[in-house]
């Protein structure tokens, strides 16, 4: 999906500032035009997620004017069903991380809920790990690492501290914690299109790109709802 273009220096400065950044970066081929986890949203058509901005020519970081940032944890872990396709999963948890970039009380509160969900998870199984909360837990932080990287470089539209962010996050593998979903639901080729997008963010990982991606093209000739996310990698 492509990026809404706007006019003026604010938003000019915004959007060249994440393409360099990312540029800089050394992404994985092909080059992304700005964060691959957060400025793309991903098409879960009528789907219920967090509430959003249906303005016209709204920029891909602004949500829903006055949305309530309290209700955003409980909000987030109410769509967060077991039954929530992963592709609807991870727009949520894009809208919640973006949403989160206002407060950064709110993005702890929201980064610990989702670990908190794994252990309940476990509880209620009897110890099982579930694959799914997992998931969750692995591609906010992902998604969080991200975030901090173009807080942290004066990203005008974030208004969170990127280095409070970044010591957050820096001690969680989220991509481990995705990768072990993975294997718990090996059929299920949308967590290939979030490891790709995630490996994405890491010059060190072009290889592990090359393979999710080609797993999720692969997987998408049975599942529509991944077919239609397919841009995310496909350029």
């Amino acid at each position: 999906m492509r990026m809404t273009r706007r006019h003026g220096p604010h938003t000019l400065r915004a959007r060249i500032l994440g393409l360099l950044l990312f540029s800089v970066a050394g992404l994985a081929q092909p080059a992304f035009a700005g964060p691959p986890l957060l400025c793309h949203a991903f098409d879960i058509g009528a789907a219920n997620s967090l509430p959003w901005t249906t303005t016209a020519g709204a920029a891909w970081y602004e949500g829903q004017a006055g949305y309530d940032l309290q209700r955003l944890s409980t909000d987030t872990e109410a769509l967060l069903t077991p039954s929530t396709p992963v592709i609807e999963r991870m727009e949520t948890l894009r809208r919640a991380a973006i949403y989160a970039s206002r407060d950064f009380v709110i993005a702890k509160k929201l980064f610990l809920a989702m670990d908190d969900r794994i252990r309940v998870a476990a509880a209620a199984s009897g110890g099982k790990t579930d694959a799914l909360t997992l998931f969750d837990a692995g591609y906010l932080t992902e998604t969080f690492r991200e975030l901090g990287r173009l807080a942290a470089h004066n990203f005008s539209a974030w208004r969170i501290d990127g280095v409070a962010l970044d010591a957050m996050v820096k001690d969680v593998d989220g991509y481990a914690l995705v990768l072990k979903s993975q294997a718990m639901r090996p059929g299920d080729a949308s967590i290939e299109l979030a490891s790709a997008l995630i490996a994405a963010s890491d010059a060190g990982r072009k290889g592990d790109y090359a393979h999710h991606a080609a797993n999720a093209r692969a997987g998408a000739k049975q599942d529509a709802l991944l077919e239609r996310n397919l841009t995310h990698i496909s350029n």
